[in-house]
């Protein structure tokens, strides 16, 4: 699956690196994807072959982590379900991580389907996951 991604990648001409995550089978990062030009992995989970995720993170402004920080677990708890609630209603998973000190929203898209996984399916979802991220950001603005 990596051959193909990596191929469809340079076909459309974008830049992209190699990660490592010991998690997956393979992760690729997309500098400038989608039509908001947002960074992009795509991976395949070692836990589940055979399907593609496709994703993104937002990093949470330093005086948002601070705020979310002064939280207790309980106002941390209706925090991540206000933001998980909104993520539904793009038909985005989403997952809460901290990495590199960074409090980050992750919105990710999952190609499942034999079918779905092709040149134009991976494009697809990465103009939907860099739309995803905008809308995430600018809920996390409005609403935090």
């Amino acid at each position: 699956m990596r051959d193909n991604v990596e191929r469809w990648l340079i076909h459309e001409g974008l830049k992209f690196e190699e990660t490592k995550n010991p998690d997956n089978v393979f992760q690729i990062l997309v500098k400038h994807a989608g039509p908001a030009g947002v960074p992009v992995e795509i991976f395949e989970p070692k836990a589940q072959q055979g399907i593609l995720v496709i994703g993104s993170k937002i990093n949470m402004k330093n005086n948002q982590i601070s705020r979310y920080l002064g939280f207790s677990e309980e106002e941390k708890t209706k925090f991540e379900k206000k933001v998980a609630d909104y993520c539904y209603t793009l038909q985005a998973i989403n997952k809460n991580t901290t990495e590199d000190g960074k409090r980050k929203i992750g919105v990710y898209v999952v190609l499942d389907k034999e079918e779905s996984i092709n040149q134009q399916g991976l494009f697809d979802a990465m103009d939907r996951v860099s739309e995803m991220h905008e809308k995430t950001a600018r809920f996390l603005l409005k609403t935090f």
